[in-house]
């Protein structure tokens, strides 16, 4: 870990943005450029203190996973997160599939939707990065690891994931997610990654290997979705994919004007800022 150049580094990616760049308000003069040290590391779900002794060049090294939110937060680019990774001591991820760096393009459209539960996901179904609302409506779904990093896997393995849509939903919800995988595992050229998803499904679930067999693909682009929450209930919500980038989706929830939704959409902004109520269990995006 190289601790001098890691703090120049984090601080000079600070000195270039503008809260608006990260979809934060503008509140306050500042007598320096850039944003303050504690909105990044809200941003990146850290320590201000830990952030101000990595600026400093002290303090134990981050782990590839904090430097993965920070380039999130500075909304680095792929050469400059791999930068990071190094400054940091950590290799950065091969050339071949990378995608799990998200999109700057989507980034910035994910922090103009305050409104909407949006979210930006890879083609395999891993959530990337999401909202304040969307955390509210399918719970924080980005700290996960291996296989369980994707929602599909989720889907065909963990019951409690499943109760959150209604039963009678679950079977079109199923072919949707296995059209949808084989497309992505088509497009990457059966890449290790994807190849490797498949197999862990395959072993640990019959309903995936009946439905795999049948060799539907169809690319999910839009959807009906009904997402029982324990706070508000039923949720009622189209689902779109707005925007695609580098093997990545930005993923878009929006009820219909008028709806019952509506108004629970606007409960859940208020649960999510108050931080009271049931945690939102993880759903499928």
């Amino acid at each position: 870990m190289d601790h001098g150049e890691l703090g120049h580094f984090l601080r000079s990616r600070r000195a270039v943005l503008q809260p608006a760049d990260v979809g934060l308000p503008a509140v306050g003069r500042r007598r320096t450029p850039g944003l303050r040290r504690f909105e990044v590391a809200q941003l990146a779900g850290m320590s201000p203190d830990y952030l101000a002794r990595l600026e400093q060049g002290r303090g134990a090294a981050p782990s590839a996973a904090l430097v993965a939110a920070l380039a999130r937060a500075l909304r680095l680019d792929r050469d400059e997160r791999d930068h990071l990774l190094r400054l940091a001591g950590h290799p950065a991820p091969p050339v071949a599939g990378r995608a799990d760096h998200v999109d700057r393009a989507l980034l910035r459209l994910l922090d103009d939707l305050a409104t909407l539960p949006a979210l930006v996901a890879s083609d395999l179904n891993v959530v990337l990065a999401q909202n304040a609302l969307a955390d509210a409506l399918l719970g924080e779904q980005t700290g996960l690891r291996g296989h369980a990093r994707s929602c599909t896997y989720h889907w065909f393995t963990d019951p409690a994931f499943r109760a959150g849509l209604p039963v009678e939903d679950h079977e079109a919800e199923s072919r949707a997610q296995v059209g949808d995988l084989r497309a992505a595992v088509a497009a990457r050229g059966r890449d290790r990654c994807a190849t490797g998803l498949v197999r862990a499904l395959r072993a640990a679930s019959p309903e995936f290997r009946r439905r795999w067999a049948e060799h539907d693909v169809a690319v999910r682009r839009s959807a009906r979705k009904r997402i029982l929450h324990p706070a508000v209930g039923l949720v009622e919500l189209d689902f779109d994919v707005l925007a695609t980038g580098e093997g990545q989706r930005l993923v878009v929830y929006s009820p219909a004007p008028g709806s019952e939704a509506v108004g629970k959409l606007e409960l859940l902004g208020v649960l999510g800022r108050e931080r009271f109520g049931t945690a939102a269990p993880r759903r499928t995006s």
